[in-house]
C-alpha cells in the first residue's frame, strides 16, 4: 500500500470529488470536514494516512458535538470521512478503514416544515413581478426536485407535460410530470430569459448558470418577503409531499417522483400528514 501524508491527500480528495461531478454545495462541506479532521489529527501529532485510529475519529467527532456541532452535522461528518477512505482505498493508499468502525450518533430527525397554503400562496405573490424566481418556485412547489436538480436542468428538459431531471450526484435521472401552472411560469420566464449560448435553463442576467447558492439565497429572500417564518428551500418539497399525500395519490408515485431510492423515505411522510384522500394516481397543482 502507498502511503501519503493527510494533508497531500485532503488536496487531492476535493479533486476526487469534482471528478465524481458532486455539487458545489457537497464538495464545499466535504473539503470543510475533512480539513478540521486533519487539523486535529495534526495537533495530535498525526500526520500520515495509516497513523489514523478508530479513537482519533471518535476523539474528533466528540470534539465537534462539544463545540456546538448538532449531532446531525456529526453524523454527516462522519459521512465525509467515510467517503475520503472510500477514495484513499480505490487509489491505494490505505488498506484499513477506521471509519467503518465508528458509529453515528443517534438523533431524532426534526418534523418537515411544511407550507400552509396561504403561506405557500404568498410566496408566490410575493414573486409575481420576477418572472425567474416565480418559475423557480413554482418547479420546486409543483414537482418537489431538490435545489440541485433545479440549477442542473437545461432548456432541452422542459416539454409540454413533463420535465427530464438529469442523473445529479448520487440521485437517478428520471422523468416526471409537469402541471399546467409549472409550465406556464417556466414559458412566462423563457419570454425575458438572456438569450445566450448557455444550456442552462436558469441563468443569471449576465447569462452565466444559476448557481445553488444563489438560488437558495434568492427563496430565502422571497421567503423573508412574504413574512413566511422558520422555512428553509427544502421545505418546499416538503409541502409537495404532503400535499399529495394528503390528496391520497399512491406512494410508490410520489416516491418515484421525488427519486427516493427506498418506499420508506417517503413512508415517514405519513407520521406528519394526519389526514390523507382516497387513494389515487393523479397529482393536483398546489
Amino acid at each position: 500500500m502507498k502511503t501519503i501524508k493527510l494533508n497531500a491527500a485532503q488536496g487531492q480528495f476535493k479533486n476526487f470529488l469534482k471528478e465524481q461531478n458532486r455539487s458545489v454545495s457537497t464538495i464545499v462541506a466535504y473539503k470543510k470536514d475533512i480539513e478540521q479532521l486533519v487539523e486535529n489529527l495534526s495537533q495530535n501529532q498525526k500526520h500520515y494516512i495509516e497513523e489514523v485510529t478508530k479513537q482519533d475519529i471518535e476523539e474528533f467527532l466528540a470534539k465537534m458535538a462539544k463545540n456546538s456541532y448538532t449531532l446531525k452535522s456529526v453524523s454527516r461528518k462522519l459521512n465525509s470521512i467515510r467517503t475520503f477512505y472510500r477514495f484513499l482505498k480505490a487509489d491505494g493508499y490505505k488498506g484499513d478503514d477506521p471509519s467503518t468502525l465508528v458509529s453515528h450518533p443517534i438523533y431524532q430527525l426534526a418534523a418537515p416544515r411544511i407550507l400552509t397554503p396561504t403561506e405557500y400562496r404568498a410566496l408566490r405573490d410575493a414573486t409575481r413581478n420576477d418572472p425567474r424566481m416565480y418559475a423557480v418556485i413554482e418547479l420546486l412547489l409543483q414537482t418537489g426536485i431538490r435545489i440541485g436538480e433545479l440549477a442542473n436542468l437545461k432548456l432541452s428538459d422542459v416539454r409540454k407535460d413533463s420535465l427530464y431531471i438529469r442523473l445529479f450526484e448520487k440521485h437517478e435521472a428520471r422523468t416526471i410530470p409537469l402541471n399546467k401552472r409549472a409550465h406556464e411560469a417556466v414559458r412566462g420566464y423563457l419570454q425575458v430569459r438572456p438569450k445566450n449560448g448557455q444550456d442552462h435553463l436558469f441563468v443569471t442576467k449576465s447569462g452565466r448558470p444559476f448557481l445553488i447558492r444563489n438560488i437558495r439565497t434568492a427563496v430565502e429572500r422571497y421567503l423573508r418577503l412574504a413574512e413566511i417564518k422558520n422555512v428553509k428551500v427544502n421545505d418546499l418539497r416538503h409541502t409537495f409531499v404532503a400535499h399529495h399525500i394528503k390528496h391520497g395519490v399512491s406512494l410508490a408515485i410520489i416516491s418515484k417522483i421525488l427519486g427516493h431510492k427506498r418506499l420508506s423515505t417517503t413512508e415517514r411522510y405519513l407520521t406528519y400528514v394526519k389526514e390523507r384522500g382516497k387513494e389515487t394516481t393523479v397529482l393536483s397543482e398546489l
